[in-house]
């Protein structure tokens, strides 16, 4: 049912913007969600329409109307899900590869987006109005690991806050071509659409969005492969896979930047193999750290590498001179 909430302005708040005083007043609303409503004319100020910024006077009658949450337009679909951790205001989730986070052409169901919509039934508050989860982060369809997402407007603002202030760390695992050499650093530069195709990325020499990301060689499997850790200053499409690629050192799977070696036939037969036909780069996000928007307590979470990972490594200890 329609809400309609009534504020009167006191004393205290004369003279201050009309989105500082109802965010104050409206604790289960963020400062996006007010001015949402401000701007479709669902809050008036004595009668009448306002502006975000506008001045309140004291006395000032506030009439604030709350429309039904509106259901989202992907449809709930009972998908199992790897929870890592949930409460009433976020859920972390270790996605399988293989799974899309949200629906496109091509993949209008079967989503993440479709399996949290079922699993948190009952539990969303809404994202701008919006009964859906608040994804504040993507991992491509072929690279697993953790998610979080906001169940409320809340919640969502205060991940989102520490996304764009890069507050939220992301450590990943991969397993690439090659040895990288040095064996940690630093790999910058900026990362945009390829101008040779477009649907990949590519590192540009003019425009494109600032990247940085650094890795740490874990384990070497002689001249053969590597696994590396990464953690991301930025969070850019594609951008480890990039990186990665730009060194010489393509992610082992990945159809679009991991490029093979010549030879070794047998181990290379055996990688396309486990990533699907190369159609699964071996990238897991296995670290997620972050501070939870509503208790304000630093989080970190971590998930095991999946069988496939696990697999392709025993395989080259295993086949891989050293």
């Amino acid at each position: 049912m329609t809400e309609v909430r009534k504020y009167i302005i006191e004393s205290q708040d004369a003279g201050l913007r009309l989105d500082r005083v109802l965010a104050q007043k409206c604790s289960d609303l963020s400062r996006t969600r007010i001015k949402n409503l401000i701007e479709q004319h669902k809050i008036l100020v004595e009668g009448k329409m306002c502006l975000p910024s506008s001045k309140v006077k004291e006395n000032d009658e506030i009439i604030i109307t709350i429309e039904p949450l509106v259901e989202a337009l992907p449809k709930p679909q009972s998908i199992p899900l790897d929870v890592i951790y949930e409460d009433q205001d976020i859920i972390v989730i270790n996605k399988p590869a293989g799974m899309v986070v949200h629906p496109a052409p091509g993949n209008y169901d079967q989503t993440l987006v479709n399996a949290l919509l079922a699993h948190c039934e009952g539990s969303l508050s809404g994202i701008s109005g919006v009964k859906r989860p608040g994804i504040v982060h993507r991992l491509d369809k072929g690279t697993s690991g953790l998610l979080v997402a906001a169940k409320h407007d809340k919640a969502h603002q205060g991940l989102v806050s520490q996304f764009a202030n890069r507050d939220l760390k992301r450590q990943y695992f991969a397993i690439v071509w090659g040895r990288i050499n040095p064996l940690e650093g630093l790999i910058e530069g900026n990362i945009g659409r390829s101008p040779r195709n477009r649907q990949k990325m590519a590192l540009l020499r003019e425009g494109g969005k600032e990247a940085r990301t650094f890795y740490n060689t874990i384990e070497i499997f002689g001249r053969f492969a590597s696994l590396v850790e990464c953690q991301l200053e930025t969070g850019r499409t594609h951008q480890i896979r990039v990186h990665l690629a730009s060194e010489g050192h393509g992610i082992i799977g990945d159809p679009l930047y991991g490029r093979s070696p010549k030879g070794y036939a047998g181990i290379v037969q055996k990688m396309k193999e486990l990533t699907e036909q190369n159609t699964r780069p071996l990238l897991h996000a296995y670290c997620l750290t972050f501070i939870h928007p509503m208790t304000q307590q630093e989080m970190q979470l971590k998930c095991e590498l999946p069988a496939d990972f696990k697999e392709a490594m025993t395989f080259l200890k295993q086949n891989v001179e050293f």
